[in-house]
């Protein structure tokens, strides 16, 4: 589409795009392809692409959310041409409201909700004409002031465009352009009492702006008809540059939900934690959760542009975290439930220092010191006294090489008065040190651990998707909080992370070998107090 316009001269060779989301919440991941396709394609073609705030409806509007939009997008990596916000236009739009009238083309029409509802039909059956349709131009623009002023109550006029009561397509008969609001709007005070509608806004907006491809999601295509015939009515007040109106696919993933009245429900009535609980699919959520940017717009570049409906499967926006991880990620290890492994016959007193790299595949990320010494600690889940079936990692009498480390034997367990496993007492084969080659024993195990003196305690946060069903609340007529995963948040306080990352800053990602990916909370996580979030696991667990 754009490469013709181009071609045909349409646009003067000029490319120019807009994000223009509402100040009204946080964004989304769902927002997060809108921003992609916007900026990659004004990027493509040498253009621009403005951050616009449709703020046209006052109600749940606020300052918090454009601050919040802005960074989020700067966040993903994108830097918007020009700023811009519909309220810049306001004079405009009334002006333009005031035009319409003079050409016969709106109205103020004064039938209740209900009355309008009724008289605009239904789908396959023409709507009727408003008693109010007909009034002379100078009593529409005799009442248009009176709304303008004040002197109607919400909800008993509004100015509607005068267009086909009859026609197929519900979004052209006879839409509303203007509506009563009396509220104060966070940047225009209480100059308005009366606020345009997001159809006549919108276009007129980009019309301002020399937009040149209007690009929005699917469920706006109903409306392009109506889009053109704003443009088309007004041409003379703002310019003879026609944006372009084309529809996508929203991104829609499995396992979630992104609408806001949901979104809100959740954090208000305490599901989540706020909106940035790493398990909701805002953007700054995300980011918390530990998801980078390109993962993000990886999800968009590999599901494409479609004009199809569908539903991605998680394990697919997963698998592209997880790959990306894996390249970007320091490794490191950490124990979530320390169990104390004693060697009774390594030198007491005796430090050795052994060298692990912090990734496997890639030398310029570097190796890191472990200190290794007659105390460690292991994962409990890495011992059991009574191992099942195909058991593989520490019993009585058995051994597994510790990482980067020494192969160990289990030579005793010591218990508390309860009967609880305290202490691993186990010994060591001295030529058995990773690297060496000096060994040819093999055991079947390998099992990660920290040294004692070398780790730090740290609150590990193992975070899981919020939803146990696919399209939560499907099965229960809309009430997804009966489908909330009970095991979507494990907390483990008393964690162990080695020595080398113990300085960590907030928003640096990890692999917890044999855990999965991690990120360093980038609120709570400080120097002394470390807090890890679970990005994902190292591999899907949710296959069928």
């Amino acid at each position: 589409m754009i490469e013709g316009a181009i071609r045909s001269g349409k646009t003067d060779g000029r490319v120019a795009t807009r994000f223009p989301p509402e100040p009204n919440g946080y964004l989304h991941i769902g927002h997060s392809k809108s921003i992609w396709l916007n900026f990659s394609l004004a990027e493509e073609f040498g253009g621009t692409c403005n951050l616009r705030f449709d703020d046209t409806n006052p109600e749940k509007e606020d300052v918090e959310f454009e601050n919040a939009i802005k960074e989020d997008v700067e966040w993903l990596g994108y830097k918007w041409t020009n700023l811009y916000y519909a309220s810049d236009y306001y004079d405009k739009f009334y002006e333009c409201a005031v035009d319409l009238i003079k050409q016969g083309k709106a109205y103020v029409c004064e039938l209740t909700p209900e009355e309008t509802r009724e008289y605009r039909g239904k789908l396959g059956e023409p709507g009727k004409d408003s008693p109010y349709r007909n009034r002379s131009v100078e009593e529409n623009l005799q009442l248009f002031e009176k709304m303008k002023n004040g002197d109607f109550a919400e909800g008993k006029a509004i100015l509607r465009a005068k267009i086909d009561m009859a026609s197929p397509n519900m979004n052209m008969r006879d839409s509303a352009i203007y509506r009563v609001k009396k509220l104060k709007h966070h940047r225009t005070g209480d100059k308005w009492c009366i606020y345009p509608m997001y159809d006549f806004s919108h276009c007129i907006s980009d019309a301002l702006e020399g937009i040149t491809n209007s690009l929005c999601t699917l469920e706006f295509e109903d409306h392009r008809p109506l889009y053109d015939w704003f443009l088309d009515q007004l041409q003379h007040l703002v310019g003879n540059q026609h944006p372009q109106q084309r529809e996508f696919a929203k991104l829609k993933l499995t396992y979630n939900i992104v609408g806001k009245r949901d979104l809100r429900k959740m954090v208000e009535e305490k599901y989540v934690s706020g909106w940035d609980d790493p398990r909701l699919p805002t953007l700054r959520a995300l980011r918390r959760r530990g998801v980078s940017p390109r993962a993000i717009k990886g999800l968009s570049e590999q599901i494409g542009v479609t004009k199809k409906e569908s539903v991605i499967d998680m394990s697919t926006f997963e698998s592209i975290i997880r790959d990306d991880l894996n390249t970007h990620a320091h490794r490191a290890m950490c124990v979530l439930d320390p169990i104390k492994l004693t060697i009774s016959n390594w030198e007491t007193g005796k430090t050795e220092l052994l060298e692990a790299p912090f990734h496997p595949n890639n030398e310029s990320m570097g190796h890191r010191s472990l200190k290794f010494s007659n105390t460690v600690y292991i994962e409990r889940e890495d011992f059991m006294e009574v191992p099942v079936e195909g058991y593989r990692r520490l019993i009585p009498g058995g051994e597994v090489r510790l990482r980067y480390a020494y192969i160990v034997k289990c030579d005793e367990v010591i218990k508390d008065s309860n009967g609880n496993i305290t202490e691993l007492k186990c010994s060591y084969d001295p030529e058995t040190r990773s690297g060496t080659g000096t060994s040819t024993k093999k055991v079947s195990g390998v099992i990660h651990w920290v040294a004692k003196g070398d780790c730090e305690k740290c609150e590990v946060r193992v975070y899981d998707r919020l939803f146990s069903a696919e399209f939560p609340g499907r099965e229960h007529d809309g009430d997804f909080i009966k489908d909330l995963n009970p095991n979507s948040l494990q907390v483990f306080k008393d964690a162990l992370v080695e020595g080398a990352i113990a300085s960590t800053k907030p928003e640096v990602q990890y692999q917890f070998e044999r855990h999965g990916y991690f990120v360093s909370d980038r609120n709570d996580c400080k120097p002394g107090a470390l807090v890890f979030n679970r990005v994902v696991t190292l591999k899907d667990g949710w296959k069928k």
